[in-house]
């Protein structure tokens, strides 16, 4: 039997498909163990048995808190979240559009739901495009675009009634996740301002649209609740946030917050988990946050989607704080704060880009010395203006750039994880396999980044912190074993 996918690709912004275990995670509702699929089921209404819906989420985590905002509203109206497609009386898909391979991924997982199931609700990004969904696939009932709750909403509701009596008690506090219980992707806004050539996240999302502080600490209060350990701040620029709302005032614990990146990260590293920002950009006021990570308030890890190092080639992309000296940012940063990680990912082969923007490329990145990087070739997005900036790179040019690349990036790693043995470190369990400890430290976010692999560490409990000592280090991943006490 045909089993419905929760599929993630990692924490990565969409103009980032190659994080390093690049590909589907494919989980049941019921091997999720989350909370909602724990509660009782309802019972049957007046007119037959439950409504059941099942779903699809595809792409990055702003897709999966979305594809959560939904199955945690259907819950509160009474619908059941169907493990497959048999079982399902009508299956919504979430879909990524950002390039051509996720636009083909979303196209074939409708056209799997279609076959197997033939009643299909399609949202998300690629949903932004509806023509290109209906060429394909016209017998689809509805295709809204990204974060259109209510019209998924709308349209369930069309070609499933909800139940008469909705037992709105059965959702938990925190809302349905798609995540284990111990961390939780924090979504702080929604689309972006920058103007990047090769990315068409405005067009599909729109403008920046900053959620207010308060509203954001509330739901960060209700996680932690639940016992999440871990929240992982994203957005489409995190180091924008608020500048939509010109920095809105907000009372939380009796004291005004400002709708800002600093305040953020103060209030949430007083929520006493675990707080990893991602989707940061290396703006001047981000030297403040710094100080917060040197002070352990928040998790000493950066994720900056620096794209490039030639500053020609970022003028082309676009990018913003380009002209930035980000180089001796980060050598200020890590002044400040040793123990900082940072992760990045980068395009080669952008349109244009010589041999010799390349090179410095490959220089800029060996005295970087990043921790974690992703990279990937750059392919023509539909709407993107850097399609048109310049020459194309040769495709067999670019393979051969991307794996010189990624062999720079891989022994920079392997270094910097070396240093790393013989120490002691809290460690963030994520599950047991036989008598091993699958974990995670300080710098590593689920999915993308390394793991810690502790030995004779079956008798540690998922989901909670454990203090271990490394004892060993290959190009990505730390070994280590557990401290006595």
């Amino acid at each position: 039997m045909p089993m419905l996918a929760a599929l993630t690709v990692g924490i990565q912004p969409e103009h980032s498909l190659a994080p390093k275990n690049h590909g589907t995670l494919v989980q049941t509702a019921d091997k999720l163990g989350h909370e909602a699929v724990k509660c009782p089921v309802p019972a049957k209404n007046i007119h037959g048995n439950t409504p059941k819906v099942g779903f699809v989420s595809l792409g990055c985590p702003k897709a999966l808190v979305d594809s959560e905002r939904i199955l945690t509203q259907l819950r509160a109206e009474g619908y059941v979240v169907a493990p497959d497609y048999e079982s399902a009386d009508l299956v919504v898909v979430n879909t990524c559009g950002f390039i051509d391979s996720a636009i083909d991924e979303s196209l074939d997982a409708i056209g799997e739901a279609l076959e197997q199931n033939g009643k299909v609700v399609v949202t998300g990004c690629l949903g932004a495009n509806p023509q290109r969904i209906l060429e394909k696939h016209p017998s689809v009932l509805k295709v809204t675009g990204p974060h259109a709750y209510d019209d998924v909403l709308s349209a369930v509701h069309e070609h499933l009634p909800p139940l008469h009596d909705p037992f709105v008690d059965l959702v938990p506090a925190q809302g349905i996740r798609l995540t284990p219980k111990h961390y939780a992707y924090l979504k702080i806004s929604e689309g972006c301002n920058n103007q990047c050539s090769f990315c068409i996240i405005p067009d599909l999302r729109g403008k920046l649209a900053s959620r207010r502080i308060d509203e954001v600490f509330r739901e960060a209060e209700k996680l932690v609740r639940s016992g999440v350990k871990e929240l992982l701040v994203i957005s489409q620029d995190t180091s924008a946030y608020g500048s939509d709302i010109r920095y809105a005032k907000a009372d939380w614990h009796d004291r005004a917050w400002e709708t800002r990146f600093l305040d953020l990260a103060q209030g949430l590293g007083s929520l006493g988990v675990w707080v990893r920002m991602h989707y940061v950009y290396p703006y001047p006021h981000v030297d403040d946050v710094i100080t917060l990570m040197a002070e352990g308030r928040v998790l000493p890890y950066l994720d900056i989607p620096f794209q490039h190092g030639s500053p020609s080639v970022l003028k082309r992309m676009r990018r913003p704080a380009h002209a930035v000296n980000t180089l001796d940012r980060i050598h200020a940063w890590r002044r400040e704060c040793p123990d900082l990680t940072l992760r990045s990912t980068f395009i080669v082969g952008f349109p244009g880009e010589t041999e010799a923007e390349f090179e410095e490329l490959l220089q800029w990145l060996e005295e970087a010395q990043l921790d974690r990087v992703g990279a990937f070739k750059y392919s023509p997005v539909e709407g993107a203006r850097a399609n048109d900036v310049a020459a194309h790179v040769p495709v067999e040019v670019q393979e051969q750039r991307l794996e010189r690349f990624m062999q720079v990036a891989q022994e920079i790693s392997a270094r910097r994880l070396a240093t790393r043995v013989g120490r002691e470190e809290t460690v963030l369990v994520d599950g047991i396999e036989g008598n091993t400890a699958i974990a995670r430290s300080r710098g590593d976010a689920p999915e993308i980044d390394g793991i810690v692999r502790v030995a004779r560490g079956g008798h540690l409990v998922v989901g909670d912190f454990a203090n271990v000592r490394i004892t060993g280090a290959d190009a990505y991943d730390l070994k280590a074993s557990p401290l006595k006490g």
